[in-house]
C-alpha cells in the first residue's frame, strides 16, 4: 500500500502504509515494522519527529483542509 499522510485536526501529521522515515543525514528511523506512525506538527514533543500527544497539553490548535496547489514554479537552469 502506498503511504498515505492525514493532517489531523489540532494534531499530528498521521502516516500509514510503507514507507521511511530518515534524518537529515539520510539515515533511516528503526520503525520496528511499524506502518502507522503519527509526526510532530506542534513542535513541542519530546520525541521528535514523532508525536507523543503533548500537542493536547500545549493547546495546538490547526485545522487544514484539503486543497489544490499552484502548479510548481521551474527553476531556470
Amino acid at each position: 500500500m502506498a503511504a498515505k499522510i492525514t493532517v489531523r485536526s489540532n494534531g499530528p501529521l498521521r502516516v500509514e502504509g510503507e514507507f521511511t522515515i530518515c534524518d537529515a543525514d539520510g539515515n533511516a528511523f528503526g520503525l520496528s515494522g511499524r506502518t502507522v506512525i503519527s509526526l510532530c506538527r506542534c513542535g513541542q514533543s519530546a520525541n521528535k519527529p514523532f508525536c507523543d500527544g503533548t500537542h493536547g497539553k500545549v493547546g495546538f490548535q490547526s485545522v487544514e483542509k484539503a486543497r489544490e496547489l499552484p502548479p510548481p514554479v521551474t527553476k531556470p537552469v
